[in-house]
């Protein structure tokens, strides 16, 4: 008798990307010092999840409200949650949210949400059918466009490892020779797992490039106000786009910024030239979610729509924000003063101008597999860690495993 489990389980290439294979090594490890920087959370000095007592309070708030009735919501989600995520991402009086040129859909995760647009652009009739992706960017990335039947996914380049930087001028250069009509996913803030983001002027010679050769910006919002402390310039790159009167797509992910990793609360923004055609986008939207999830989950969405609707939450929110980008500054100010102590000759300005959750100190193969085996730190590839994960107890073990593996002749 044939066991279908077994052969999945033995089909070439299923195997656990590199951020879970991490985790699972790290949960086998009993060295008493290991310590895990490759986790997606924002951590707080007592090493667990931080939880934003004004999220918490809401949370309370909904499950003990006897006026919530257990109901289905619709395909696209909460009406009023897709439309306080649309002026989240575009600000309130965005041009294109007033001439209705906005549809907004509740998706279940940041991959959800990407899939449910790589989707749509498969039933664009007029697209070349390429898809354009940072190197390196996030691993489920390209998997989730090749889900949707999109075979053509390359990479553009990005991050210069040897000078620990964003390499704009190889990255023009690759855009300049991407088929006219191809999709490019760009992180609006808080790239992952580098950390490293374009400036405002770089951000315009890329806008240019993608006007010129036609191509659709496809932005990546995974933590908005966790990467410069305001809402307003995290998004500025997608605001840019959008009003230059550009046709975007965006995946917002409220996991991090609201401290809702369970919930998986999401959302896809899609901004049309013309709201003539919004009709047909939607009804395109709802039959592709039918086949997806059906529908959404309900409990994070209300959270995020209780917060975004509440002047005196937004306040707070925001100030939980900056107490939390204040901790990753001071924990990288204070890692570049130990390794300075220790003699590194390395100056470190990227690790300062790393923004959002992770930073990259661009470290070879050996060098990460050295961390990882000798000194039981845990890190993704390229030297890429969370830094949030630092805290009182690691810091100075963290901080000479990377100075023995910087001197050493691997």
């Amino acid at each position: 008798m044939v066991s279908w489990l077994s052969a999945l389980r033995d089909t070439p290439g299923v195997t656990l990307n590199t951020e879970e294979k991490l985790l699972a090594d790290f949960q086998r490890d009993s060295h008493p010092d290991k310590v895990c920087l490759a986790g997606r959370e924002y951590l707080g000095e007592n090493g667990q999840p931080i939880v934003n007592p004004l999220i918490k309070k809401i949370k309370q708030q909904i499950a003990t409200d006897p006026t919530l009735i257990p109901e289905y919501p619709p395909p696209l989600g909460i009406p009023e949650f897709t439309s306080r995520a649309a002026q989240l991402a575009l600000g309130r009086d965005s041009r294109a949210i007033v001439e209705n040129r906005v549809l907004g859909v509740q998706a279940v995760g940041s991959t959800g949400a990407v899939r449910l647009g790589a989707e749509l652009l498969k039933r664009c009739s007029s697209w070349a059918g390429h898809v354009l992706l940072s190197s390196p960017c996030d691993e489920s990335l390209p998997g989730i466009f090749e889900a949707a039947g999109i075979e053509t996914v390359k990479r553009h380049r990005y991050w210069d490892a040897r000078n620990r930087k964003v390499c704009v001028e190889e990255m023009v250069e690759d855009l300049e020779k991407a088929p006219e009509q191809s999709v490019v996913v760009l992180s609006a803030s808080g790239h992952c797992p580098t950390g490293a983001d374009l400036s405002q002027d770089e951000w315009k010679r890329v806008t240019e490039i993608l006007v010129k050769r036609q191509l659709l910006p496809f932005f990546l919002l995974p933590a908005q106000g966790l990467h410069s402390r305001d809402i307003d310039e995290d998004s500025w790159p997608l605001r840019y786009c959008v009003s230059l009167g550009m046709e975007v797509l965006c995946a917002q992910s409220f996991s991090h910024n609201f401290n809702l990793y369970g919930e998986r609360v999401a959302h896809l923004l899609c901004v049309l030239k013309e709201n003539t055609d919004l009709v047909a986008i939607q009804s395109q939207a709802e039959k592709i979610v039918q086949t997806l999830w059906s529908r959404p989950p309900v409990e994070g969405a209300r959270v995020v729509t209780t917060v975004l609707s509440n002047p005196a939450h937004m306040v707070e929110w925001q100030e939980g924000l900056k107490g939390t980008v204040e901790r990753c500054t001071l924990t990288k100010e204070r890692l570049r003063e130990k390794m300075r102590l220790l003699g590194s000759r390395v100056a470190w300005e990227n690790l300062m101008k790393s923004g959002g959750l992770y930073c990259c100190i661009g470290l070879s193969v050996q060098q990460v597999e050295f961390l990882v085996k000798q000194r039981h730190v845990y890190l993704l590839p390229g030297g890429c860690f969370n830094v949030s994960a630092i805290n009182s107890s690691n810091l100075d073990y963290v901080a000479e495993s990377l100075h023995l593996t910087l001197t050493s002749q691997l």
